[in-house]
Order: C-alpha cells, then sequence, then structure tokens
C-alpha cells in the first residue's frame, strides 16, 4: 500500500484520508499538514497518527517517502533545485527516531580500534571524507576505494573484534558494497550503513542502519541525489562519539 510492502489497519477515517491522497499525490506531495488536514476534513493530530500507521515519525516523513513512491512509480525526472529536500531532513534529525539510530551508532562503533568507510560513486566520496573526519574525532579509519579488490577482505579473528564497516549508499543496491558486506560479514564484523532506505539490501544486511528518506533526483539519466544527509549523519555520529567518550574520562 503506496510505499510499504504490507497493508496497515486503516480505520474508516484512515481509509478516507488514504483515498483522498491516491487521488491526489503530485498535490499531497507539496502540501503541509494543516492543508492535508484542512482537505479531508480531520485534525492535524489525526493526519499524525495517519502518518505513523504508514512507519513515519510525521508528515514530513509521509510527504519524502510519498514523493519517492510517485517518482519510481511514474518515472519523474525532479526539479535541479529543491530546497524543501533539505529542510525536510533537517527538521528529522531533531526527531527521536533519527536520535535513536545515531545512539545504536554510537555503540556499535565506539569500541571500535578501526573503521573502515565504503561507497561507490558519489558516496565513494562521501565514505573518503567520512574517514578524514573519523581520523580527527575518533580512532583510525580507512576509505576502501575498491571494495572487490582490498587487503582487508582476509581477516584475522582477532582484527575482525575490533572493526567496524560503514557503508554509504544511496540505493542500497550498490553491487560492489553488497558483495563486501556479504564477505564482511562472514568476519563477524560489525556494520553500520547509511542509505536513503531502511528496506534496501545494504540496510538489511547492516547491524545498524540509518536511513534519511528523501527523494530520488536524476538529469539526463545520472542519478544526482543530494549527499548532504550523508555527511550531516556521519559528522553527526563522530560528534556524539567524541562527546560520549569525553563525558566518560571526566
Amino acid at each position: 500500500m503506496l510505499f510499504l510492502d504490507k497493508t496497515p489497519e486503516l480505520s474508516d477515517v484512515d481509509m478516507m484520508i488514504y483515498k483522498y491522497i491516491t487521488a491526489n499525490l503530485d498535490k499531497v506531495c507539496l502540501m503541509r499538514i494543516r492543508d492535508l488536514a484542512d482537505a479531508t476534513h480531520v485534525s492535524t493530530a489525526t493526519i499524525l497518527r495517519f502518518c505513523r500507521k504508514f512507519e513515519c515519525s510525521g508528515f514530513s516523513e509521509f510527504r519524502v517517502r510519498l514523493r519517492m513512491y510517485t517518482e519510481t512509480e511514474n518515472g519523474v525526472q525532479v526539479d535541479l533545485a529543491d530546497e524543501t529536500t533539505y529542510i525536510d531532513f533537517l527538521k528529522r534529525t531533531s526527531q527521536p527516531e533519527f536520535k535513536a539510530r545515531i545512539d545504536q551508532a554510537v555503540d556499535l562503533l565506539k569500541n571500535a580500534e578501526l573503521v573502515l568507510f565504503v561507497g561507490v560513486g558519489s558516496s565513494g566520496i562521501v565514505a573518503e571524507y567520512g574517514a578524514l573526519y573519523f581520523s580527527s574525532l575518533f580512532t583510525l579509519a580507512l576509505h576502501i576505494e575498491d571494495p572487490l579488490n582490498h587487503p582487508f577482505n582476509h581477516l584475522s579473528k582477532g582484527l575482525s573484534g575490533k572493526l567496524c564497516i560503514i557503508a554509504v549508499s544511496v540505493s542500497g543496491e550498490t553491487s560492489e558494497v553488497i558483495k563486501y558486506i556479504q564477505h564482511i560479514n562472514a568476519h563477524q564484523c560489525k556494520i553500520l550503513s547509511i542509505t536513503n532506505s531502511e528496506k534496501s539490501t545494504v540496510a538489511r544486511l547492516s547491524d545498524v542502519n540509518i536511513p534519511y528518506y528523501i527523494h530520488r533526483e536524476t538529469f539526463q539519466g545520472a542519478d544526482i541525489t543530494s549527499q548532504l544527509p550523508a555527511l550531516y549523519t556521519v559528522e553527526c555520529i563522530a560528534r556524539e562519539i567524541r562527546r560520549k567518550l569525553d563525558n566518560e574520562t571526566k
């Protein structure tokens, strides 16, 4: 149902909201929560409860995921300049769900002695930046330039227990990254992933996943989806680890 793989339990009021949304997909993607509440003659609290039934923390996330769904279904090439992408994401970073995922990532990483960042294409650039940023604030971090041909493909048990992988992928379906994670998983290394969707293969293979849910952008066949959420998330994790480590030493 819409962007879910299952059908949530919907009340009669929920079904009325659902029918309005499916009949006005493009319009709803641009609405504020108050606009949708007025159009469906319900309260904003009712809209929020409806969004949570679709596994969204609020209307901002619901709108982003709905836009992603409509673009996937219609093959729409989105406009090059859309600042709402950044605004919606930054709003969601202050919500409990995002903060809880950051805390999970920190718990996974804080005892690591070596962090390996892996990504391909523009995500590879984020991975390279992440390695530099982590090395400055936390512990030794390296960027895996070629996931399929790397010396860390063969790990001892002693090293694997001190190692954590951070996989960066917008789609979460990058074949090189998936193969690398599958190999690393055999060594029982910890895996953190930063992807656009928690339903992707990379996300499902990870111990902890932080999804950011922004709409995918293309231009002349090329994927130009913003990497700002991935960069923000990498910095947020590193800063939070540093803060907790400093507090522990006080």
